[in-house]
């Protein structure tokens, strides 16, 4: 009986300790797989869920576009320059974001449109900078449509039609003209009046804020259109971040180049981009 009980022990040592052994290296194998996991993402760097989802947003270079900036100018052009990285930052965050939100132009609509808009009324100040001592740049607009590459759905920015000109000043309501099923449906963009907050105009600028005033009620009839054509998409911030927020940026631009052209021969008028916000109404 004392003899037996040595051997049971010995057998009852050794299952326990094959037990643990085959139990550790099963830690260590999934020890290694999980670290391999890791590694395999770390190489990958910090956007690496980017280029394998939604894609990034890649813009023309505005920089090496430029002519010599006067030193005079230097200052505002670097710090809208560097505006523009932030704007393809925060583009591309929001990428990611928003990824598997919205329709299939989700992207187009709410973030690669919006980022042309802004890049126009940013690159549009570089240029109004340089030409206040120098020959202003031309054709530096072509600069601000950017794209989605990798995986994204968006493609090319599509530039924006060309506006026809029509008579008279941006009313506020004149979107809602031929646009009644909006008006039921989902409600109306409503605007403040630029036209009648401006001091007088000089006959050297007239044309020019003429045909800006009539690009202000063509904006408003564009987001009204997109507004009928898009109900049921996005989510519940989507009128505001695709058509409320765009429209801004581009009254923006218009309403900058109607201070400037009146700025040249008179006094710049001032406190007009308070203008620029739009609303929706029911």
């Amino acid at each position: 009986m004392s003899r037996a009980l040595p051997k049971y022990n010995k057998r009852r040592v050794a299952f326990i300790g094959g037990a643990a052994a085959v139990a550790l290296s099963g830690t260590v194998i999934a020890g290694f797989a999980l670290a391999g996991e890791t590694t395999s993402s770390s190489k990958s760097g910090t956007n690496a869920r980017t280029l394998a989802g939604p894609g990034t947003i890649s813009c023309p270079d505005v920089a090496s576009r430029l002519p010599a900036v006067p030193a005079t100018a230097k200052a505002e052009v670097d710090r809208n320059l560097a505006l523009l990285n932030t704007q393809i930052q925060e583009a591309n965050k929001r990428l990611v974001d928003t990824v598997g939100q919205g329709g299939p132009n989700f992207v187009q609509n709410a973030i690669v449109g919006p980022l042309k808009d802004k890049r126009v009324a940013t690159i549009n100040r570089i240029a109004t900078a340089i030409g206040r001592t120098a020959a202003r740049p031309q054709g530096l607009d072509s600069l601000a449509p950017c794209t989605l590459n990798a995986n994204g759905n968006a493609g090319a920015a599509t530039p924006s039609a060309t506006p026809t000109k029509q008579a008279g000043g941006n009313t506020g309501n004149t979107g809602n003209t031929g646009n009644t099923g909006n008006t039921n449906a989902v409600g109306t963009i409503s605007c403040p009046d630029v036209r009648s907050k401006l001091p007088a105009v000089p006959a050297s600028a007239r044309a020019e804020v003429d045909r800006n005033l009539a690009l202000l009620n063509t904006q408003i009839q564009e987001a009204n259109k997109r507004l009928a054509s898009s109900v049921g998409q996005g989510g519940p911030n989507f009128v505001q971040n695709a058509i409320l927020g765009p429209l801004k940026d581009k009254r923006v631009a218009a309403i900058d180049r109607i201070a400037i052209s009146i700025g040249r021969t008179a006094a710049k008028p001032q406190g007009l981009n308070s203008l620029a916000a739009c609303t929706l109404t029911k």
